[in-house]
């Protein structure tokens, strides 16, 4: 007897595909367009009438007149925002001892470390667009959130200028 020998192939069963990495890449994809379009420049945060996109001026008649503006009760605090980064309050009374009535007033924020050497300079405006002009003898509160204000700071107060105003017409 002859014997044959039948040598069987399996077929080769096509392997499962795996669908989990085409939604884990797809998944990516979507969180990564996601946060770009929250982080693109400028979408952070809107316009906002405590940070300016243009300097306000500040030529002699404005420079002249700074020595008029006074800064009482200035206090800082920190606190943690909800996405756990420090944010420091600059707060305190903005004072027009002149005899002009202020539409908008930009001051310059300073601060420095333990050598007296500058940090941090910001530039920001107290008043909101839609606030009415600081009369002459006024006082008005002003609060400036500030968030990254380098590690090297010393903690004290910052000095706090005038950079910039823009003088109101004349309030009957």
């Amino acid at each position: 007897m002859t014997a044959t020998l039948q040598i069987e192939t399996p077929e080769l069963a096509e392997p499962k595909r795996r669908r989990f990495p085409l939604l884990f890449l797809a998944v990516m994809i979507s969180i990564a367009a996601s946060l770009g379009i929250y982080f693109w420049p400028g979408s952070q945060e809107p316009r906002s009438a405590s940070k300016n996109e243009g300097h306000l001026p500040f030529g002699p008649a404005e420079q002249a007149y700074a020595s008029n503006i006074q800064f009482e009760n200035i206090s800082l605090s920190r606190a943690e925002n909800f996405i756990h980064q420090e944010v420091t309050t600059l707060s305190g009374d903005l004072v027009n001892s002149g005899t002009r009535p202020l539409r908008d007033v930009e001051l310059g924020i300073v601060f420095s470390d333990d050598l007296q050497q500058v940090v941090l300079r910001e530039n920001r405006s107290p008043f909101g667009s839609g606030s009415s002009p600081l009369a002459p003898g006024g006082r008005r509160e002003f609060e400036i959130s500030l968030e990254h204000i380098p590690s090297s700071w010393n903690r004290q107060v910052p000095q706090i200028t005038v950079s910039g105003m823009q003088f109101a017409a004349k309030i009957e």
